[in-house]
């Protein structure tokens, strides 16, 4: 059984309005982000009411209160939402005491103080609280809970709703617009930042409140964004990391020579350019495994020696050290006759 919400919706709303000689029709929608995530913090509530007023006791189960104490809660909160605004001005010239502005936040200090209220002499003076098995009992008690459908979603949204009327003073969270004719009602509602949309990303399945498209979109693990690597490729935000370190012709890695010194990363696509650039470093480098003791002034020589071979293309192609050390053994037999080797 679920308790009924006290908010009359958009009924009530209309009866005020005749009586005042207001607009009679109010736009009713709302952050639907924010009413859910109140909506959420009930149940654990509830099951920590329960649990911290009959632990101790011998013949009290937390689910055998659960229905009054959801009733007890449900009129506490609404009580102390009623006065939020007031009790907000008081607080106000209370410099050490710090308010919460988020309503999320706020009726969560509402569910706390319930708690606090609720426990029995045992919880209070024992060092319960603090203990595990507490947090294990609440946990249970939640997913039976839930199991059970003792409270639907949709009925905590709705008393989350009202909650959320009560608090929000400023006006930040619900529409407050209000219209003389129902088609200027129904106009705005295609307008309306809290107005319910879906993500326009491909395959995505996510509705939410206008107001948070932007945020929805910065996160959407469908949107299609251009490659983070500057790669010509689109790719979903989901699959950009594997696509960075996998198949981007963009992503770094070593130089085909950083075995033998050559200390460059570059992009992958880009190994062979690089290769042709360093080409001079390259040889060098393989140079000194060749010839271990010779002198700098030598390997300098033998380096300009290949490079005015008749081969040096097909040594600025090759990007391998094996394939380029049997290369250069045999050129240099060729280029490197007995009586050109330098000496120390």
């Amino acid at each position: 059984m679920d308790v009924p919400v006290k908010d009359l919706g958009p009924n009530n709303n209309k009866l005020e309005a005749v009586k005042e000689g207001c607009p009679l029709f109010h736009c009713d929608l709302y952050d639907s982000e924010v009413v859910h995530k109140i909506a959420q913090i009930f149940l654990p509530g509830l099951a920590t009411a329960c649990v911290d007023n009959t632990t101790g006791g011998l013949f009290k189960d937390p689910s055998l209160v659960a229905v009054d104490m959801r009733k007890e809660m449900v009129e506490y909160l609404t009580q102390r939402s009623e006065s939020y605004i007031a009790e907000s001005m008081i607080q106000e010239d209370c410099p050490d005491i710090e308010l919460s502005e988020h309503p999320t936040d706020i009726i969560s200090d509402f569910i706390d103080d319930f708690i606090s209220s609720k426990r029995n002499l045992f919880t209070r003076v024992s060092s319960w609280l603090l203990s595990e098995n507490r947090e294990d009992k609440i946990d249970d008690i939640v997913e039976e809970m839930e199991i059970n459908g003792f409270w639907l979603m949709d009925r905590r949204e709705a008393i989350a709703w009202t909650l959320l009327k009560n608090v929000d003073f400023k006006n930040t969270f619900y529409c407050k617009m209000k219209f003389d004719t129902t088609e200027e009602l129904a106009e705005h509602g295609s307008k309306c930042i809290f107005r319910s949309v879906s993500c326009m990303n491909k395959d995505c399945t996510a509705s939410f409140c206008a107001v948070h498209m932007e945020k929805h979109d910065s996160v959407c693990p469908l949107k299609v964004l251009p490659c983070e690597q500057k790669c010509s490729e689109n790719i979903i935000r989901c699959e950009m990391d594997r696509h960075c370190i996998t198949v981007c012709p963009m992503k770094l890695v070593n130089c085909p020579f950083y075995m033998v010194g050559c200390q460059c990363s570059i992009p992958q696509c880009m190994i062979g350019k690089h290769c042709q650039d360093f080409l001079y470093s390259h040889l060098h480098c393989i140079l000194q495994i060749i010839h271990k003791e010779a002198s700098e002034k030598d390997l300098k020589l033998r380096v300009e020696l290949l490079e005015k071979s008749s081969s040096l293309a097909q040594l600025s192609e090759t990007q391998d050290i094996r394939s380029l050390i049997f290369m250069v053994k045999e050129l240099e037999a060729k280029v490197d006759p007995p009586e050109h080797v330098i000496t120390n």
